[in-house]
């Protein structure tokens, strides 16, 4: 297939963009900066602008039978008034225009749009959390429910739409775990408010895997969650880091100091979900690293 990718330099992209080219995918990539994007990416790749504030003209997608996006303004930063509006314009506005143009194309079959866990909010507290579960009301699950609504009017034009929701990817060179390691790696690292509540990781190379996985499942719609099948209270997390790097991790951070830190941004790290992968599982994906310490291990040694 002929495969347009959004976000192809960020977090993700480019270990996708070689996973669909060792498949035997056209990689056709849509950046706001195209020769800087293809510059970072294996040859053979071509690309096309991609503005998420702007309409896409249908010729950016020339040919191409199937959109994975994954673009959107990074999450993890300080929710400034203007940042919360790139956050959900970003996604919201940015799926709405990459849809209009999927559909005055006429010949993309398949979309999967990347979402995230934040979708079911961060007050379930331990209650397991599948594909069937309700949203939530705050303001990370209001954008993901406008975001997905968006990626959802595809259907209208006959594409088979499936939502992928992204948990906590782990990766030492970005997310999550790139921002936690500096502290724990000096011994200065440990669980952050209660301790409690459940953290949903996912390796990156499984993240990847699930996303190729289900492009190639023309069947697979509607949402899929991207969590390995064993989440961890943030109090396991910090203890199966601080063994995987042989330091201890018993410097707890309370819940005022990340707040003072982060602002609103610190409740999707003080809340959690715990959210299982039970469609991905269900139509056969297997992941390649299920269980925690071993994940870790494999990433930081």
């Amino acid at each position: 297939m002929k495969v347009a990718l959004t976000g192809a330099t960020g977090f993700l992209g480019p270990g996708l963009v070689q996973r669909l080219l060792a498949r035997g995918h056209a990689v056709h990539v849509l950046a706001r900066n195209v020769e800087q994007a293809l510059g970072k990416l294996p040859g053979g790749v071509t690309g096309a602008a991609y503005d998420a504030m702007r309409p896409l003209p249908p010729e950016a997608l020339a040919g191409v039978e199937a959109v994975v996006h994954l673009a959107g303004e990074p999450v993890a930063q300080r929710w400034t008034k203007d940042a919360k509006h790139r956050i959900h314009d970003s996604r919201v506005v940015g799926t709405r225009q990459l849809v209009d143009a999927m559909m005055d194309a006429g010949t993309v079959k398949r979309f999967v749009s990347a979402s995230a866990i934040g979708y079911y909010g961060g007050t379930r507290g331990a209650e397991p959390l599948t594909e069937e579960s309700a949203p939530g009301d705050d303001f990370l699950a209001q954008v993901c429910r406008g975001w997905e609504a968006e990626a959802l009017r595809a259907r209208e034009a006959g594409i088979r739409t499936a939502i992928v929701r992204m948990g906590v990817v782990l990766h030492p060179n970005g997310g999550a775990l790139h921002k936690m390691l500096p502290p724990f790696r000096i011994g200065a690292g440990g669980p952050v408010g209660s301790g409690k509540q459940y953290v949903s990781w996912v390796h990156r190379e499984d993240a990847l895997d699930l996303l190729a996985f289900v492009l190639e499942q023309p069947t697979l719609e509607g949402p899929v969650n991207a969590t390995a099948p064993e989440p961890a209270t943030n109090l396991d997390f910090a203890h199966a880091l601080g063994h995987a790097l042989g330091r201890p991790s018993v410097v707890h951070v309370p819940a005022f100091m990340l707040k003072a830190a982060m602002g609103e941004m610190a409740k999707v790290a003080l809340e959690g979900q715990r959210v299982l992968p039970k469609r991905a599982q269900e139509a056969g994906f297997s992941f390649r690293h299920p269980a925690l310490e071993a994940a870790l291990r494999d990433l930081l040694t």
